[in-house]
This record gives C-alpha cells, structure tokens and sequence, in this order.
C-alpha cells in the first residue's frame, strides 16, 4: 500500500474475497507475477497449482459445479490464455459460471507483438459469455465485480478478464463494493410471463400423454429448482425424463423417471418423447443428441419451453409456447396456477400412458451379455454403482462410450453429483474436474469414470492431486480403443478401423506409483468388487485399471440424424420401430 492505495493486484485479490472465492485454479507465468506477488502476502484466497491451463479450468469447472459458486481461474498472457480456451469454450457449452484471469503485455506493447503477446480478448470472444480488457487500474475493481455477476447471473457462462502487467503494477484507491449492486443493460428476466405460465399449465392439465424433458438448467438455478419440480412432477403423476447434463436434477430411483433420452438415452424415454401430446422442457436447448432427426422430433405434441436464456427459445425446435425466467421462479408460478385452479391429470388417460411405457420399459433397454470370464463395462460401472451406494460421492467423467454407459448406469438422486462434458464432449475433462471437485469437499468421494484414451489427454493432473494430496479416484474402463471411435468405425464405416486403436498405452499401475499414488487392475469379473472396495479405502488418488470387454459397444443408440423411433438396441437391431395409425410407435 502507498499513500493509502493499492496496487491492481492487491485490489484484484480484495475484490475476489469479496465476491466470496475460496480458491483460484491457475499457473503463473511473467505476465502475472504481480497476482502471484499478493497472493504470496495473504492467507483468504487459497491457489492450487495445476500442471497444464486447460486443467485450470476444468478444475475451476468441477469446483463450480459441485459447489453453485463461481469458478476461478488464473493464467498468463499469450500461450497461458490460449491453453485456457478448450475449458471456456467446455465451460460455456455447458453454462458454467467462471471468471478466467488473464494476463497480458503492458498497454504500451499491447499490438507490438510482444514476447507472449495474444490477442486474448479476440480469441476468446466467441467463447466466453462475456470479456474485458483492463486498460486502467482505477477501472479493475468495478469490472471485477461486473464480471462476477455476468458470470452468475441469468444463463451462467464464463467470463474472461484481460489484466495488462501495468494495470496489475498501477495504483488507485480501494472502496468496499456496495451493498446493493445492480448492472444497468444486463438484468435477465427472471420470472415468467404469466399468462404463458397460465396457458402452459392449462395445457399441461388437458394432456392424454404428457412427459417432463428437463436439463441441466435445472441443475444450475440451483437446489429449490429441484426441489420444485420434484415436487410438481409428483403431483402432476407425468412421467420425466433427463438429458445428460440434467442426470440428478429428478430422482433417478423414483418411479416417474424414465431415464436419460437422446442418442445413447434409454428406449422408454425416447419413445415417450415421440409419441407425447405435450412436453413441458425446463431447462434444456433441444440439443441435436436429444432431438435426432427435427421433422421426426416430437411431431404431434404442444412444447412449452422455459428457459432463462431467450437465444435458446426457437433456435432448434419451434415450440407452442415459450416462457423466459428461471426455472426455480417458473416452476413455482406453475405450482400456484395448478393448486389455484385444482388441476389433476386425466386418470384414465394417464394410466393409459403409463401402460405404454411401461411396455416400452420391458423391453429392458440396457440389458446385456453376463460373462464369468471377461469384464463387461455395463458390470463394472453396476458394481460401482452397488459398492457407492448411500456415500458421499461425486462422479466426473472423460467422453466417450464409457461416459455414456456411466449416464445409463449410475444413478443420480441429488443434483451436483454428476459432472460430465456434454455440449463440447471434451476429452479430458473428467480428471481436473474431478481435482476441482475434491478440492471443494476434500471429506468425500470423488470419482472419474474415464476411458484410458481420455484420460491420457490430462494425465499431467496427477502431479497437482499428489502435490495437494486430493485422493480422487480414477476409474478407468480400459478397452484398448478408442471406444465410441471405434463403435461408430465398425457401424457406419465399414469396420476400418482408422487410427482408433492405443497401442502403445502406459502400464497404469507404474504411472500411479511414479506420481505418488496407487495402480490397481481388475482383469476378471470377480476382482473388480475388491478392486473397488480397496480403492475406496486408499487415502491417496487411485487409478483403478478395469481390463473391459475390447468390442463391447454402447447400447441403445440412435444413429446420427435418425429419429427416436429408429432407435437401435443392439447389434443385430436395424429395423424401424412399427408406428400404428394414430402415430404411435408400436412395440
């Protein structure tokens, strides 16, 4: 402090105690040095040390996700910032809330092509939900803030902050921020127009077939969302289905959940999704791995669509009737409107549906061969699954068939406990989030359900869980592939197999041991029950080596561009569902 004044840096780390961050995921480099400096000269902001920027910011991504705070994340200028773009893009595909502090050249060389000179503010535009770059200190502490609530506020997303040295180096004055802070341009609508509420509860209250489809929006307006539609899903008896990033947002145990919909969702909730009257899609954006085929999407039902984001309403699916807000403050306007006007679901109608999908659910989607002599990855995940059952446990994951089969197999009652790559299917995803996570509940268990191709995109995140002794565990279904490449090589390319195939993989076991932690393998199906209960018991990160099935493919499965109806089940499963006069796909 000179003169009754902070340096930027010193100012920076005010405000992010302010705005409540707890930890900064980052890796220091010249240009933000000066952060590096204040950091050293307090203890209200804890830094974990990552090995690689694009783990910051997973890590930052599983700390946000499984906390509802906003993750921090801290780099330096040139290829600092670059690094960070898969995680911003991954982190704004998916709506997590992140404030990426960058580092940049002084402002007298910003444009000389300084050494590690980016343009960062450029790069990152179309992958940020919003960016600044600070060109005077006496500005820093106001777009901090700003940056915090964009971040936050309506659709989350992440927001960078371009910091030059000589702004970090620089002097201005230091006032607390006010207690009420309000953004001129930026206040999202929050509560829904209410004569849409009215007509969508109306419409919903005269459905024969209707279905609940809801996302992670859900999930990211916070606990009482949840707890709202938990609440009038039950009351309504409508039966409800997840999309991959909405998994834990309904109780996954509870009898009106049908399971995961889309490409790799179950037969039940897709064929439920077709033949619907009415859907009622509450924080969800019409994905194209939900929809499959738009003419075939859904073609005879009403859509009410409620989302606080008014760019996702219309952009993939036209719908009926479109409500801006907040699904927690929606969904409550719909309770009072259901219970004002003592609605309830047609009985008989509604048994009538019930029947059908319960038809559907016989068809025991996700069934598969049982061996005693080879590992299926359907088995490993169900005994992991059995052996978590009732602990504190979250689950990240890598992307690809074994993501998919985690989605199918592990199940979700509490929001938060799932946390997976949906939009941007980021391999290497799962390991630093998984870091991020344990590092925001160092007493429970977290796990990364991983694929050995995937994993070895971050492998370097070993060193930061052996450096702050987080005991993550890694669960890795090995089959020797890269698996959902190869599914699709062997479905639709002919069996050529390009490229897909890791031969040269590390022995997992010396790679944990090398980094400080614990190899274990399970090459049998009767090992992986001991293989999971010592996993569980090591106070150290774990990588747990689940020799799987090498040709197994992920079941069911709606090929690209396909419609729900076309839904494959198994290898042999290349037929077209039969559809019955009134539209209905028949079993």
């Amino acid at each position: 402090m000179a003169n009754g004044k902070l340096t930027g840096s010193e100012i920076l780390l005010k405000v992010l105690t302010e705005e409540g961050t707890e930890v900064v995921f980052g890796y220091p480099g010249g240009a933000v040095l000066p952060i590096y400096d204040a950091l050293f000269k307090q203890k209200a902001v804890r830094h974990v040390l990552v090995r690689q920027e694009g783990g910051a910011v997973h890590a930052a991504e599983g700390y946000a996700r499984s906390t509802g705070k906003v993750g921090v994340v801290l780099v330096t200028s040139g290829p600092g910032a670059t690094n960070a773009v898969t995680g911003l893009t991954d982190a704004l595909m998916d709506s997590i809330p992140i404030v990426c502090l960058t580092g940049q050249v002084p402002t007298h060389l910003i444009g000389n092509d300084a050494f590690q000179e980016a343009d960062t503010t450029g790069i990152t535009r179309p992958c940020t939900k919003h960016n600044y770059l600070v060109k005077d200190v006496n500005d820093l502490a106001r777009v901090l803030r700003e940056a915090f609530y964009v971040a936050r506020s309506g659709r989350p997303g992440p927001v960078v902050i371009d910091l030059p040295k000589d702004v970090l180096q620089g002097l201005a004055g230091y006032a607390p921020a006010p207690k009420k802070q309000e953004h001129k341009s930026y206040n999202p609508q929050v509560r829904g127009d209410t004569d849409a509420v009215n007509r969508a509860v109306d419409l919903l209250a005269g459905a024969k077939r209707p279905i609940f489809y809801t996302g992670g929006g859900v999930i990211n307006s916070g606990p009482r969302a949840s707890k709202l539609l938990t609440e009038f899903v039950r009351k309504t008896g409508v039966p409800i289905t997840n999309t991959l990033m909405g998994l834990g947002a309904y109780p996954a145990s509870d009898k009106q959940f049908v399971g995961m919909l889309g490409m790799h969702g179950t037969y039940e909730a897709n064929l439920a999704m077709y033949n619907c009257d009415v859907m009622v899609c509450v924080g969800a954006r019409f994905d194209d791995r939900v929809t499959g085929k738009i003419t075939e999407f859904a073609p005879k039902s009403k859509k009410i669509h409620i989302d606080i984001d008014p760019s996702s309403i219309n952009k993939n699916v036209l719908v009926d009737i479109p409500i801006v807000g907040d699904c927690a403050t929606v969904l409550a306007q719909m309770m009072k409107r259901w219970d004002e006007k003592k609605y309830k679901t047609d009985g008989k109608a509604l048994a009538k549906w019930w029947k059908d999908i319960d038809g559907w659910r016989g068809r025991n989607c996700l069934a598969y061969e049982k061996t005693s002599k080879i590992i299926k990855p359907q088995y490993a995940l169900e005994r992991l699954q059995a052996l978590t059952e009732g602990k504190d446990v979250y689950f990240t994951t890598e992307v690809g068939q074994h993501q998919m089969w985690a989605a199918q197999f592990l199940k979700f009652n509490k929001p938060n406990r799932w946390l997976t790559s949906g939009g941007l299917g980021t391999m290497g995803y799962g390991l630093p989030a998984a870091i991020g996570v344990q590092v925001a509940h160092p007493k429970s268990l977290v796990v990364d359900v991983a694929g050995e191709a995937s994993i070895l995109m971050n492998i370097q995140e070993l060193s930061t869980a052996a450096q702050y002794r987080l005991p993550v565990k890694i669960f890795i279904l090995n089959n020797q592939y890269m698996g959902m490449v190869r599914q699709w090589q062997e479905l639709l390319h002919g069996g050529r197999y390009s490229e897909s195939y890791m031969a040269s993989l590390p022995d997992f076991v010396k790679l944990a041991d090398s980094f400080q932690g614990v190899g274990l393998i399970a090459e049998k199906p009767s090992e992986v029950d001991d293989v999971i209960r010592e996993m569980m018991k090591i106070d150290r990160f774990v990588i747990a080596d689940i020799r799987v099935d090498q040709s197994e493919n992920c079941f069911p499965m709606i090929p690209s561009g396909a419609a729900h109806y076309e839904m494959l089940l198994g290898p042999a499963d290349k037929a077209a569902k039969p559809i019955s006069e009134e539209g209905m796909v028949l079993v």
